[in-house]
């Protein structure tokens, strides 16, 4: 006797059940209103992107890059220009599809690709939606993860008094949400030339400590020194809590700026901390860069994380002179459900509408017919209605009804069909009446109003 292979979820992967997609609803549905009062519009963009978008843009020795992009390869029978050629020294394809790793990359493809810039001074765009990264799954971090996001991009995005704003819409999306006890914690990388002066910086600091680093971050060393201060082995953070830290290296010009970010969080009583060893591993980000964490997620702490990122338009192809600025941030949506299932005692119960319940003698269905068609006619009036398909007893359909939530129950027996008119129950109330065949779904229709 053949064994037949049973299927599971993908490692790194999850299924979102019925009895959890209220949960999503709500974070989803709080969000679109939120970013509706700030002026964001929805954009969605493909899941996957030529490999050399987010190659560029996340740096080619991001960790992302070089050891979480999960890329598309196709048969030799497949056409078309996108088809992956040769790899490079690293085991990264030249050429070729990957799945997204993030939402910033392909949101700025599609600003310069539709010319937003000649359109509107100022263009904010949120999203929603799944993200790619082939981590070794674990609490919190996932190989298919979701994400919430926003981007503000164009000539006139480079105010400080704007990265105050997005900071705060953060803010207030995790408070909307009902989660509390994160912490938001600030920095500043400074402009371009600041940046490369803080990694001269850290690289003299830690060169004296660069064979206790692990090996990620001994590798890191030359290809991407802020990776150090994000790494979560112990010795590494020990190392990196040693080091003194200033805002030096910002220019003058930087340091005004970010005095302006922290002034405003101030004036929108936006709690914040300086975190001088915060950066972001991804090589887009400058001056202004923020985290959002939460303690009860053990070190894949972060809720989200974001910042401003000028420099990217011009490395994906934007006019220089355009002067095209940006900010963004992007929150996950696994992680704040974890957080607020350990706050939160959701007991919303799965709703029904009506339930119709149909009893006939053995070998007969009128009834059934009759109820049939009246979950017809009681679903176009938009209400939510459901009835069980198979015979049961009047006990076994009461329980299902039950089971669904169901606010009204409409049983229709022998009595009732000789009647025309059915029992309405209010399952709430306790009570019940009768009322004719014809007039069920309209008066339906006003209880449920009222």
């Amino acid at each position: 006797m053949s064994v037949v292979k049973k299927f599971s979820v993908p490692r790194g992967t999850c299924d979102t059940l019925p009895s959890e997609i209220h949960q999503w609803h709500h974070i989803e549905n709080t969000a679109r209103r939120l970013f509706s009062v700030y002026g964001y519009r929805e954009v969605r963009t493909p899941y996957f992107e030529e490999t050399g978008l987010f190659a560029r843009s996340l740096g080619q020795t991001s960790d992302v890059v070089q050891k979480q992009m999960l890329n598309l390869f196709f048969s030799a029978k497949e056409e078309g220009e996108n088809r992956p050629q040769n790899k490079s020294r690293d085991d990264q394809p030249t050429a070729g599809l990957s799945l997204r790793p993030e939402a910033t990359a392909s949101i700025v493809r599609s600003y310069i690709e539709n010319s937003f810039h000649k359109k509107e001074s100022l263009s904010k765009f949120y999203y929603i939606g799944p993200m790619f990264r082939g981590e070794r799954p674990q609490k919190g971090r996932l190989r298919q993860f979701h994400q919430i996001g926003v981007e503000a991009i164009g000539p006139d995005s480079s105010s400080p008094y704007l990265d105050a704003e997005v900071i705060a819409l953060s803010v207030q999306l995790l408070n909307d949400f009902g989660l509390t006890g994160f912490q938001l914690k600030i920095n500043s990388l400074g402009s371009p030339e600041d940046k490369k002066k803080l990694s001269d910086v850290l690289r003299a600091a830690l060169q004296k400590d660069l064979a206790k680093l692990c090996p990620d971050c001994q590798n890191r060393f030359e290809r991407n020194v802020f990776r150090i201060l994000d790494c979560k082995n112990l010795e590494c953070k020990t190392i990196v809590s040693q080091l003194k830290r200033t805002e030096s290296h910002l220019s003058k010009s930087s340091q005004a700026y970010f005095s302006e970010v922290k002034d405003a969080l101030t004036i929108l009583n936006v709690p914040f901390e300086v975190s001088p060893y915060l950066v972001r591993g991804l090589d887009y980000y400058t001056h202004t860069v923020f985290e959002i964490s939460h303690s009860s997620l053990g070190s894949q702490d972060a809720l989200g994380a974001g910042g401003r990122y000028n420099s990217l338009l011009t490395d994906l192809g934007a006019d220089a002179e355009d002067s095209i600025g940006a900010i963004g941030f992007a929150l996950g949506i696994e992680r704040i459900l974890l957080v607020r299932n350990s706050q939160i005692q959701d007991t919303t119960p799965s709703h029904m509408d009506v339930f119709i319940v149909t009893l006939d003698p053995q070998g007969r269905q009128d009834a059934f017919t009759t109820g049939f068609k009246i979950l017809r006619e009681v679903r176009s009036k938009g209400i939510s209605a459901e009835m069980n398909y198979a015979r049961a007893s009047l006990k076994s359909q009461m329980r299902l009804a039950d089971k669904l939530g169901a606010r009204y129950v409409v049983i229709i027996g022998e009595n009732e069909l000789k009647e025309q008119m059915a029992v309405l129950k209010d399952m709430e109330q306790s009570l019940q009446d009768k009322i004719q065949f014809n007039k069920i779904s309209t008066s339906l229709k006003e209880k449920l109003k009222g």
